[in-house]
């Protein structure tokens, strides 16, 4: 493996470091419809690794409570 691969890859992980922390400090500080789906996304991004956090972001404002302030 080259140099720049290890710099792309290392990038990679990063971002997806931070997408992945992200997605769970806004999971623990939202309010949902219900009060279970707090518990399924953490679960979702827990053990759905690689695509959980895309699917809380494309799926998981739905599913809260909307406060407007």
């Amino acid at each position: 493996m080259g140099g720049g691969s290890i710099i792309i890859f290392l990038l990679f992980g990063l971002v997806y470091g931070i997408l992945w922390i992200y997605c769970l400090v806004d999971i623990l500080r939202s309010d949902f419809k219900d009060s279970n789906m707090k518990i399924i996304w953490i679960v979702v991004i827990l053990f759905a690794q690689l695509i959980g956090p895309l699917v809380y972001l494309a799926m998981g404002k739905s599913t809260k409570i909307t406060t407007y302030s």
